[in-house]
């Protein structure tokens, strides 16, 4: 999220966390995102040495989410730019193949992704997983504007624009002026993950944080999400390059 830019990183004894800007709630809202930070938004009353205090009051909640995170990444998977090698694409593996000559970088055809071996001879690692990102940014964008479209009226929303992109940390953000962006690797997941992503984000238009009015709206939704996001939280690690 844009906004995330402006936040402080701060450091509470041994814990270090993202302070994110307040917002209308109230409570402080603790995350530990996809790469393992810890971010906080709290309530815009809140002084940072309120937070502080806050998030030191929750240390042994942090401590163990941050101990099962790293065990969830251990086995993150290391991939080869070799024949063979396997790429997810909405939660199915696809065998990579490198080929001489086709009219795009990359492609996913016959049941496999095709990659230009001169693209992975010059540009190494770097240009491949750029061709799989611009491949899964094309095919997100329209993937997930029908997601949207199915969902945003069961939430009760009109969302703005939409685009797939790099994200950082987070899977989605909803923009102040009702925007979704989303991460390109979504697509790595399967449908009903990403059906999962995308109400949860369109929730968000109606109910800024985490807390139960919020949670409560996603369940209308989404009557089996808590099984969802324990795929998520348990197998995101996977969907990676």
């Amino acid at each position: 999220m844009n906004a995330d830019a402006a936040a402080n990183l701060r450091r509470v004894h041994d814990i270090e966390y993202l302070l994110l800007p307040g917002t209308v709630r109230r409570t402080t809202d603790i995350v530990i995102e996809r790469d393992g930070a810890v971010t906080v938004r709290p309530p815009a009353r809140m002084t940072p040495e309120q937070v502080d205090h806050t998030v030191l009051s929750r240390r042994l909640w942090i401590y163990r989410n941050l101990a099962e995170w790293r065990d969830l990444n251990a086995t993150r998977v290391v991939r080869e730019w070799v024949n063979g090698e396997s790429f997810l694409y909405l939660g199915s593996a696809y065998r990579l193949l490198l080929v001489a000559e086709q009219n795009v970088p990359l492609k996913l055809k016959d049941g496999r992704f095709c990659l230009l071996r001169g693209l992975v001879e010059k540009g190494g690692t770097a240009a491949a997983q750029e061709a799989f990102r611009d491949f899964y940014c094309k095919a997100g964008q329209a993937r997930i504007a029908q997601r949207v479209s199915y969902f945003a009226p069961r939430v009760g929303v009109a969302p703005g624009p939409l685009k797939v992109r790099e994200l950082g940390y987070r899977w989605a953000a909803s923009l102040p002026g009702g925007g979704l962006l989303f991460h390109w690797k979504c697509l790595m997941a399967p449908l009903r993950i990403i059906d999962y992503i995308v109400a949860h984000e369109l929730c968000h238009l109606r109910h800024r944080d985490h807390g139960e009015a919020f949670w409560n709206e996603v369940d209308k939704v989404l009557p089996d999400y808590r099984q969802r996001k324990e795929w998520l939280r348990a197998r995101g690690a996977e969907m990676d390059l």
